[in-house]
């Protein structure tokens, strides 16, 4: 019997310690689950793996909170009542195409959709759902629509500075169809879109493996990697498995920003999105201008052309994008900050500032170095017509660092 009982006892004993260990063990696995087992929202073609950006908060709360308020971030996303820009209320829901039609914009229950209608009719000619928002609403908004997993862009848009609906840039004045969204367009507005056609010029995408927005992963490359590493090794220091800024060349810095900031291109890559931060972007498409005429290097769209054109940027050996721009912040309007930029360099004692315009028009400037130096310039490709009827060149602030009259 005293036998018996010792041996329940030390079966006991051994039941509980493997019930222990199993607790554990499943504890330690399930944390480590959340490290490993990250869901992708969507797969580069060479493989890599894009995540939320959302994840990227636990460690870097303060520069991910602050990317979402960028015009980069908000460039390309779902269309709702918090990101489209212009009004459904009645009297200020519609715009004149012409003296024939006219574009309602209605909201229902299920999205928010344009509406051509034919005057002396009722019934709208077609009703089409605005899916995607293209454009942080900075100069403007145009809508994108889904057609199964064909993506089309709708022919009105927001322009913010007369806050009103007009015929998107580019468009007939005469209703005209839906025009296919390809890859190169969706290239500089969004930081992933795969296409699901043979021909790389198609319109047909993944429709759920978008990654909306310019995020961390278009300039640092898809994180997956890199926030599993540091999940289960939480004590190292040195970023793994990321692209680095600090570890590029001069060329490789301008080249991330140069592929949507460097005007129209030709591709010579397989697919749009091939290119990555820290390629060479010559390797993947080539300037459709002569890059040596200033005349054709247009103030919407050309930012790194006009730069590198500039006596600043020709006499600097550092001197790219980033110095001037935290890409991290919204600095729109901080005239403060961007005029500290120009000091840095210029307010030296070794580079002092001689300002050869009159002190009275300084003075009216508030000492506002890029309101002198690189001013707002009328564009010549971006245009756009007012309900009206008027044409409007948009004004761009052009980056040829220079004496203006």
């Amino acid at each position: 019997m005293q036998k018996n009982k010792l041996y329940i006892i030390t079966i006991g004993i051994i039941f509980l310690a493997v019930i222990l260990y199993v607790a554990f063990y499943s504890k330690k696995t399930n944390h480590n689950d959340d490290y490993i087992h990250i869901t992708p929202i969507a797969t580069h073609i060479n493989g890599m793996e894009f995540i939320d950006t959302s994840t990227c908060i636990e460690c870097h709360q303060q520069i991910v909170e602050d990317h979402y308020k960028t015009a980069h971030f908000n460039s390309f996303q779902p269309a709702n009542e918090n990101t489209i820009k212009g009004s459904f209320e009645e009297g200020n829901n519609s715009f004149n195409l012409n003296d024939k039609v006219t574009f309602d914009f209605v909201e229902k229950d299920s999205g928010f959709y344009q509406e051509p209608v034919f005057k002396n009719q009722k019934t709208p000619f077609y009703s089409a759902k605005m899916d995607i928002v293209v454009g942080s609403g900075t100069k403007g908004q145009s809508y994108l629509m889904w057609n199964h997993t064909s993506l089309f862009q709708l022919q009105a848009s927001y322009f913010t500075p007369t806050d009103s609906w007009i015929n998107s840039p580019g468009a007939p004045d005469q209703l005209a169809p839906a025009r296919p969204v390809l890859g190169r367009c969706l290239e500089c507005h969004t930081t992933y879109a795969q296409n699901i056609s043979e021909n790389k010029n198609g319109n047909q995408f993944h429709r759920e493996n978008l990654v909306y927005g310019i995020d961390c992963q278009r300039c640092h490359g898809p994180v997956k990697e890199h926030v599993k590493y540091h999940k289960q090794n939480p004590l190292e220091k040195v970023a793994k498995h990321i692209i680095k800024y600090s570890s590029l060349s001069r060329q490789q810095r301008l080249d991330a920003c140069a592929l949507c900031h460097s005007g129209l291109r030709t591709e010579t890559a397989e697919s749009a999105f091939s290119f990555m931060v820290s390629d060479t972007l010559k390797k993947f498409s080539f300037p459709d201008y002569d890059e040596s005429s200033l005349e054709e290097l247009d103030v919407h769209g050309n930012q790194y052309g006009l730069l590198s054109a500039s006596e600043c940027f020709k006499k600097s050996n550092f001197l790219d994008c980033t110095t001037c721009h935290n890409p991290h912040k919204n600095e729109r309007g901080n005239f403060d900050s961007f005029n500290q930029k120009c000091l840095d360099c210029h307010g030296t004692s070794k580079n002092p500032i001689n300002c050869s315009s009159d002190q009275k028009e300084i003075n009216k400037m508030s000492n506002n170095c890029i309101q002198c130096h690189m001013p707002l310039v009328k564009s010549k490709t971006m245009k756009i017509k007012t309900p009206e009827g008027d044409e409007i060149s948009v004004d761009v602030r052009t980056h040829l660092i220079g004496i203006y009259k």
